[in-house]
């Protein structure tokens, strides 16, 4: 039983992202996006399972890929293409594909890398990238906002994600974040906390936190690149006068 609970909750994934396929086809984007989130609910925890009992498989890494194309790959972009990105016609369809195909890229580089044991992620993680889409739908949806946000504005966000999920930026993974005994309880009620303050207005708080994590890639890498970018400027005499 132990050994298929991973597969169990991998299975949640895909079920949660073809029940948001079903309710884009509906024209219920609110329950599309709340789908894809609970398809990043149950991916996030079917990988922490398996290490946690030590039976991580090369059965488990490709299902969950699969998995993984459908709730982060074609659902969001299936969602973004009904919400705003159909009235482009070809450049909307064009965008919509390029960002599930990325997915399927940055899925199938990982597997081969094999990345199980890295404290960071080589490109945005597909979740996150599902999760900045469906967050913008459900931040505009309940949002009073100009038209031309839900139009331009999304489609050079679908543009983005896209570039970043095959980019070799560098995001942090968290799988190495251990909490000790004695600061359990402190997460504990930091845990409430920020999930009661989510709670109070999902659709705002959910985009905040998908937008920093987004941005906390490109922020890092040139933090630790600034050296090398302004010495490569130097030498070939940007800065002369």
């Amino acid at each position: 039983m132990t050994y298929l609970l991973p597969h169990i909750f991998t299975t949640l994934n895909i079920f949660f992202g073809f029940y948001a396929i079903v309710k884009v086809i509906d024209g219920d984007f609110f329950k599309a996006s709340l789908g894809i989130f609970l398809a990043i609910f149950f991916d996030i925890f079917d990988g922490r399972i398996a290490r946690l009992f030590k039976i991580q498989s090369r059965f488990g890494l490709e299902y969950d890929s699969l998995c993984d194309l459908v709730s982060f790959g074609i659902a969001p972009a299936l969602l973004i293409y009904q919400f705003s990105l159909k009235g482009f016609n070809k450049i909307g369809w064009s965008a919509s594909f390029l960002y599930a195909t990325c997915v399927a890229l940055r899925l199938a580089r990982f597997n081969v890398k094999n990345l199980f044991k890295k404290s960071y992620f080589e490109g945005l993680p597909s979740p996150a990238g599902a999760g900045i889409l469906a967050s913008s739908v459900l931040f505009l949806l309940k949002t009073d906002i100009d038209p031309i946000y839900k139009t331009y504005g999304l489609l050079i966000l679908t543009y983005l994600v896209a570039y970043l999920l095959v980019s070799p930026i560098q995001y942090p993974s968290f799988k190495e974040f251990k909490i000790k005994k004695a600061q359990a309880f402190y997460f504990l009620v930091f845990f409430i906390l920020g999930l009661t303050i989510i709670a109070s207005n999902p659709s705002f708080y959910l985009f905040i936190i998908f937008s920093f994590y987004l941005l906390l890639g490109p922020f890092l890498f040139f933090k630790n690149n600034r050296k090398n970018f302004f010495k490569n400027f130097t030498k070939k005499g940007t800065f002369k006068s």
